[in-house]
């Protein structure tokens, strides 16, 4: 009873604070607020509880099971697959094709009006045809009394490789201007108003060629065709056409082979015509294995037109590899006419006099023999001696009446030269390379007293330094020793004709001076197609004769801008 009595006072109680505290609470303003409110609470689940089997397995059932089968044996033969398969390479992106820069224009100006204008156009990388034109002038005016010189050339080549053979062509014309202006330095005023000279040669060219084959058993041929015609601005006319070709056999070491030239040849002027004409003939047997190389053959030449003769030479070399790559012994023997002509005159020498006298010269004999090879990457060298038995060399005189033109005698009869040639080439990287020749000469004349403009020693070297990708440097040098030259103090023409043995009491000899022509030059590329070049030549400024009473021009500097396309 006392227990329901408090619980009923708590609850009256309760309620009393409650009303009291509602009382004073403060009402605000009319306001209405409405909310919601969702009680979520948390899911309990109620498992029932497991239903339990209350029944025990029968022990007693011990029967087995035999479930039916159906077998179907396949008759397979067994494949037994033990060889290494082939790893297939991953195949890689096409590279991009390099661009190909076939065509350039340069041009320089420099010193002594120096005047440089150069060209190339060629075709794209078609490997199966090609073509392209070649331009190039080069003028130049020395400090003497019109020592001017210009030469041009324009020529255009074709090539088109087919299955069987290729097939080259080509054009090509120059001209080289000159004038007369030797001077003699015991007499300056002799040649006042030299004359002016201009040489145009105008030649064409054909060949075909078999493609290479490894057929044990092949036979390759080859042939050629060439023909020029040649002019001065006096009254010298040359015109030749030379017809070359072979064929070889190849028979398992062996070739069977057959060599064939005829060259046909005039040469005109006001006094002269002269027509040296050359038929070759030459079989040969050849043997090519385990670094063995040996030829023997014949050379058969005709000689017919205004001279006449037969005559049979030697042509046997022979090549053996001592260590592959490092060290090679070679030797040769042989012998030839060699067809002189106005060509090969000016070429050497521009200030040739009029008619000319035109005769063939016969290598009796050329034994040669020396070593060659490579001593580790980027290094090369070479060196020969050579022993020839010449008959009727050609040499070079100052002509009595006007020296500073030049006649040729030859040296009739038989003279014996001995020689020594050695090249290096080195190759210390990409960027830096180095070559270099020399050749010492010993000339035993026949019945001249000297074989003149025939110096003993010449050394050349070049030089090569690519200092970045733009900036390269080059360098080159020619020495040559002294010479000798032949000045007539009489006339010693008869009839008009050099006799065969000379006068010794009309003549003198005098020495040119060797020399050492140094030339530097520098290329800088602005950018991919733009560039600059500078150049300087004879920078020691050194004073020489080539041939007597012509100096050559001291330094003279120049340099230009090119552009590739």
């Amino acid at each position: 009873m006392t227990l329901h009595k408090t619980i009923y006072s708590t609850i009256i109680f309760l309620a009393a604070g409650s009303l009291t505290l509602k009382a004073q609470e403060v009402k605000p303003p009319e306001k209405i607020v409405t909310e919601e409110i969702e009680v979520i609470r948390p899911y309990k689940p109620v498992l029932a509880e497991a239903v339990k089997l209350r029944r025990s397995p029968d022990l007693n059932n011990v029967g087995t099971y035999k479930a039916k089968f159906n077998y179907i044996v396949t008759d397979r033969r067994l494949s037994l697959n033990s060889d290494i398969q082939k790893l297939q390479a991953q195949q890689l992106a096409d590279e991009k094709s390099a661009e190909l820069v076939n065509n350039y224009v340069k041009g320089g100006l420099g010193s002594l009006s120096t005047f440089l204008a150069e060209a190339y156009v060629g075709t794209g990388n078609d490997q199966a045809l090609q073509a392209g034109a070649f331009f190039r002038h080069f003028g130049q005016e020395g400090k003497l009394n019109m020592q001017n010189e210009n030469s041009q050339q324009l020529s255009a080549f074709g090539r088109s490789i087919g299955d069987k053979a290729t097939l080259n062509g080509r054009v090509n014309f120059q001209r080289h201007g000159v004038y007369f202006y030797g001077i003699d330095d015991l007499n300056p005023t002799l040649n006042p108003t030299p004359e002016k000279q201009a040489i145009n040669f105008f030649e064409i060219e054909g060949e075909a060629i078999n493609k290479f084959t490894t057929d044990e058993n092949a036979l390759s041929y080859a042939a050629k065709i060439n023909a020029y015609l040649l002019n001065d601005k006096f009254e010298a006319k040359e015109n030749a056409v030379t017809i070359t070709g072979y064929l070889n056999k190849r028979i398992s070491k062996f070739n069977l082979g057959l060599a064939s030239s005829l060259e046909l040849g005039s040469t005109k002027d006001v006094n002269t015509n002269i027509s040296n004409n050359l038929f070759r003939l030459n079989p040969y047997i050849k043997l090519q294995a385990n670094g063995v190389k040996i030829t023997a053959g014949v050379n058969l030449v005709q000689e017919f037109g205004e001279f006449s003769s037969t005559r049979f030479f030697p042509a046997v070399t022979a090549d053996f590899t001592l260590i592959p790559e490092f060290l090679q012994i070679f030797g040769e023997v042989k012998g030839d006419v060699n067809r002189n002509s106005l060509k090969s005159f000016t070429d050497e020498n521009p200030f040739l006099n009029a008619n000319i006298a035109i005769q063939n010269t016969v290598e009796k004999l050329s034994i040669s023999g020396g070593i060659k090879g490579t001593g580790g990457p980027g290094f090369g060298y070479k060196a020969k001696f050579y022993s020839k038995r010449i008959t009727d060399m050609p040499l070079f005189v100052n002509n009595f009446n006007s020296f500073n033109k030049f006649d040729v005698i030859y040296d009739f009869g038989t003279m014996k030269l001995l020689g020594l040639e050695g090249e290096l080439s080195v190759q210390v990287s990409d960027n830096l390379k180095w070559t270099g020749n020399l050749i010492m000469e010993d000339y035993k004349p026949a019945v001249e007293n000297e074989s003149f403009f025939k110096p003993q020693l010449r050394v050349s070297s070049n030089f090569s330094y690519t200092y970045n990708n733009k900036l390269s440097f080059n360098a080159s040098v020619a020495i040559q020793d002294d010479s000798k030259a032949k000045v007539y103090v009489a006339d010693p023409q008869v009839a008009g004709l050099y006799p065969s043995t000379p006068d010794f009491s009309k003549e003198t000899i005098v020495t040119v001076k060797g020399f050492v022509d140094l030339g530097i030059g520098a290329d800088y590329k602005i950018y991919n197609k733009f560039s600059v070049f500078a150049k300087a030549n004879n920078i020691l400024n050194t004073k020489y004769n080539r041939f007597l009473y012509y100096q050559q021009n001291g330094i003279n500097i120049f340099g230009g801008l090119s552009y590739s396309f």
